[in-house]
C-alpha cells in the first residue's frame, strides 16, 4: 500500500515536471544564473522548486524543507530535501535527460523518496522498509557478482575538479575491470538506474543531500547497498557515494580506495 508520504511526494514530482517540460521548447529564452563556476541555475529550476514546496508546505505545514535553489523552511527531524531540476546542465542544452528528486530524511536517514524523470514518464519510489518501485512495479539492484562485465554510471563533478586526477585514475582502474562507464548527467537517475538493475553500480564526489537522498533509498531498498569511498555505510557528509549490490559496491569501494587520496576517503 502506497504510504501517504509518498502519494504527496508523488503529487509535488508531477507538479515540478509539468513546469519543466511546458519550458522545454523555449529554453533559448530563460533567464540562466551562474550559482558558482559551472554551476548553473535556471528560472525553471526555481519555478519547478516552488510547486514542490507548495505541495509539500500544504500537506505537511511542520516539516522543515530544503532545497538545492535556496528554499530552507524551518526545522527539525523530519525534512524534506529536493533538487526540483537534476541535470540543469543537459536541460539547458536539449539533452532529453533529467530528473525531479524529492526525499524525506528522519534524523538525516532517508525514509521516503520519488524519482521522477517527466519525459519517460518514469516514476521511482521507495519507502524505508517497503521495497522500492518503478511505476508500481517492484525493481532490484542487478545480480552481477563482481566488476566483470559490469555498466557503471559516475559524474565529473564540477565544483570537485581538484579531485580530477584521482577520479580519472578511479575510472581507469575501475574499466580496466568493467564493462563500461556512463556519464550521464543526472545523479537521481543514475541512483534510480542502479536500484532498477539498469546499471551495476555507480560512484561520484562531493553530492549534496538532495543530490542523493531519494536515490540511496532506492538502491537500499531495492536490495543494494550505499556509502563512501571507505567503505563506511549510510549517507556519507563528504558525499563521495558508491552504490550498488553487495557483490559490486564491495568491489567498487576496494579498487576506488586504492586510487582515492586521504581527501577523499575522509567520513
Amino acid at each position: 500500500m502506497t504510504r501517504p508520504a509518498i502519494t504527496i511526494a508523488v503529487r509535488a514530482a508531477r507538479a515540478a515536471g509539468n513546469v519543466i517540460l511546458r519550458y522545454m521548447n523555449r529554453i533559448d529564452g530563460l533567464t540562466v544564473v551562474e550559482k558558482q563556476r559551472m554551476d548553473f541555475a535556471s528560472e525553471v529550476d526555481k519555478l519547478a522548486e516552488a510547486e514542490i514546496v507548495k505541495e509539500l508546505r500544504r500537506a505537511y505545514p511542520d516539516h522543515a524543507i530544503i532545497g538545492e535553489e535556496g528554499s530552507a523552511v524551518g526545522k527539525g527531524p523530519l525534512t524534506w530535501v529536493i533538487d526540483p531540476l537534476d541535470g540543469t546542465h543537459n536541460y539547458l542544452r536539449g539533452i532529453p535527460h533529467f530528473s525531479v528528486s524529492i526525499a524525506m530524511l528522519d534524523k538525516g536517514v532517508p525514509v521516503y523518496g520519488v524519482v521522477f524523470d517527466p519525459l519517460r514518464n518514469e516514476l521511482f519510489t521507495a519507502s524505508k522498509g517497503d521495497g522500492a518501485y518503478l511505476n508500481d512495479r517492484r525493481i532490484r539492484v542487478g545480480k552481477r557478482e563482481d566488476l566483470g562485465g559490469a555498466m557503471i554510471a559516475t559524474g565529473f563533478p564540477y565544483r570537485q575538479r581538484k579531485h580530477l586526477d584521482a577520479q580519472l585514475a578511479m575510472t581507469r582502474a575501475l574499466l580496466g575491470q568493467a564493462e563500461d562507464i556512463r556519464r550521464s548527467g543526472s545523479a537521481a537517475l543514475d541512483l534510480a538506474y542502479t536500484a532498477a538493475g539498469r546499471y551495476d553500480g555507480y560512484f561520484e564526489i562531493g553530492l549534496k543531500p538532495w543530490d542523493l537522498a531519494a536515490g540511496v533509498l532506492l538502491v537500499h531498498e531495492a536490495g543494494g547497498r550505499y556509502g563512501d569511498f571507505a567503505g563506511r555505510d549510510g549517507i556519507p557528509e563528504s558525499g563521495n557515494i558508491i552504490a550498488g549490490n553487495l557483490n559490486v559496491a564491495k568491489a567498487m569501494t576496494d579498487v576506488i580506495g586504492a586510487h582515492a587520496t586521504p581527501d577523499l576517503l575522509k567520513a
